[in-house]
């Protein structure tokens, strides 16, 4: 994945506001919006950095996406599932040596200086390619950006590049910043990071630690008639148990990114004045995966793995861990994405005697103690279910007679032992999937990657064959081919291994029926609310 850590209920906060709007169908449709109002969001952890143009996180977007914008955002109904923002249209050069993007007229910065193609070029070229988590793969062959008018920025490239994967990288990895405010100076101690300046609906105002961000409407918005809020609030509760009875209280508003506990939900739900919301987070799939350290012996054994995979009650797992608001996963992209999935995958069936089997033929016999080998096992902290999973698993292995040691650590030394010194045997993690496989991905089993990258391939596998098969993929400009290079790609992650993928996961939330026109989009919890209003 990703990101930086951020806790459950962070994340849970941005996906559940997207399920909001397919689940509140009468909100928004049957009133007219209201204008004016603080709409107050719960929210659990307080990101050290602000700029979404260097950290490309949800943690970070919940909040700054209202201020910073992107040149386009994902959409239920737009071409290729896009709607416009700072960019207008796009287009990709048939070579693939270039893409063109037509900039929104008047737009103009929260300093009141204008938007110019100048801004798109320096965002691209400094701050996307060199700094940014994901833009520094999906980037990398970016060398110059002509701006031959003010409204007109042409992406140059060093190498053909999929014009699929860029259109595709448009939501989360275009956030625009200001050249005027970052080109003297280092970038990443800019105190603007901290207090961004954008184009956005709504001006940063105020942050008080351990309090509150405080978001104010933006009066020059170029969107006519927007935004409908005063203000936006993002109250700090780091206790999830706050979030469910803020809301009951009347406090706050909106609690996304399953802010209120996933075994509350029946009981929150029948509270009148209150919705529950299922769907919308298309934008923001969570996956469950048990990342692999193949330098270990046993673990390099693909009989090992596949009894590993065996050992898993996916049905299981989404039944009691997820309370049902999981899919089980077949591979490397979730079922919800049309545009890369495929299920003809190798499938591994919840099947004890089989597992037991494996580790026999691959020569693993059992200790008088019952005990074949034990492992390191370190579940990532930044979510309840990836923690019980953790326990879910360590009971799964010790059925087939693997002694799962847990080893649970904070977000940091977690992301230090399984990132950087690769101290794990088996790691649970919860990577994003965003929309394309190169990128976000392909970079969870790629070789190659330099120690300390979060949430990419740590654990020492090489596959050159699935290599080259990535590395085609990243050159073929043809959607249908590239397409099909990555079902590809989703059969041979089944059948080799390299990490298993467990379920796919999106959010919930919980809205009061006054917030109109929640989740219109697959990213709304981290889009920018210029259209959402609270009635009186």
């Amino acid at each position: 994945m990703r990101d930086f850590p951020v806790s459950r209920r962070t994340l849970l906060a941005g996906s559940a506001m997207l399920l909001a709007s397919t689940a509140l169908p009468t909100i928004g449709r049957a009133e007219t919006p209201k204008k004016g109002g603080r709409l107050v969001v719960a929210a659990d952890s307080e990101p050290r950095n602000l700029n979404p143009a260097i950290v490309a996180s949800n943690g970070v977007f919940f909040i700054s996406s209202k201020i910073v914008e992107q040149l386009a955002e994902a959409d239920y109904s737009g071409k290729d599932g896009l709607s416009p923002r700072l960019a207008v249209s796009w287009e990709g050069a048939a070579d693939g040596l270039s893409a063109t993007f037509k900039l929104r007229e008047g737009v103009k910065w929260h300093d009141g200086k204008p938007f110019t193609s100048a801004d798109v070029a320096f965002s691209a070229l400094e701050v996307w390619k060199k700094l940014q988590n994901l833009g520094r793969t999906v980037f990398k062959d970016l060398e110059a950006v002509d701006t031959p008018d003010e409204l007109t920025a042409v992406f140059k490239f060093a190498r053909p590049t999929p014009f699929q994967l860029i259109r595709n990288a448009l939501p989360a990895l275009t956030s625009v910043v200001p050249k005027h405010v970052y080109e003297n100076g280092d970038i990443e101690t800019n105190p603007a990071n901290n207090a961004p300046v954008g184009t956005g609906p709504f001006k940063f105002a105020e942050y008080k630690p351990g309090q509150y961000y405080r978001l104010e409407k933006n009066p020059a918005y170029w969107g006519e008639g927007e935004p409908y809020l005063d203000e936006i609030v993002y109250q700090v509760l780091p206790d999830r148990a706050s979030a469910a009875n803020s809301l009951e209280a009347g406090e706050i508003q909106l609690a996304a990114f399953s802010a209120v506990p996933l075994a509350d939900l029946g009981r929150i739900g029948k509270i009148p004045g209150l919705k529950v919301v299922t769907k919308g987070y298309e934008g923001l799939t969570y996956q469950l995966v048990v990342e692999i350290n193949h330098r270990r012996k046993e673990l390099a054994d693909l009989k090992v793995r596949q009894a590993i995979a065996h050992a898993i009650d996916k049905d299981f797992v989404v039944k009691t861990i997820f309370l049902g608001y999981a899919e089980t996963a077949t591979g490397p992209v979730p079922k919800n994405d049309k545009q890369f999935y495929t299920p003809d995958v190798p499938t591994y069936a919840f099947d004890v005697a089989k597992a037991n089997a494996l580790l026999d033929e691959a020569g693993y016999k059992r200790a008088d103690n019952g005990t074949r080998f034990a492992l390191k096992l370190l579940p990532a902290p930044y979510f309840n279910e990836t923690k019980q999973f953790g326990d879910y698993l360590r009971q799964a292995l010790a059925a087939i007679g693997i002694d799962a040691q847990l080893v649970n650590n904070d977000a940091a030394a977690h992301m230090k032992a399984v990132y950087t010194d690769h101290a794990f045997d088996l790691a649970v993690g919860p990577p994003v999937f965003r929309g394309d496989p190169a990128i976000s991905t392909t970079i969870l089993v790629q070789s190659g990657i330099p120690d300390g990258v979060p949430f990419s391939n740590q654990g020492g596998y090489k596959n050159a064959e699935l290599d080259a098969l990535i590395e085609k993929a990243s050159e073929t400009l043809d959607p249908g081919a590239r397409t099909e290079l990555y079902k590809q790609f989703q059969k041979k992650v089944a059948a080799d291994l390299p990490l298993i993928n467990v379920a796919d996961w999106s959010f919930i939330s919980v809205a009061s029926e006054k917030v109109g026109n929640i989740a219109d989009n697959p990213r709304w919890a981290v889009s920018n609310w210029a259209d959402t209003w609270l009635a009186t």
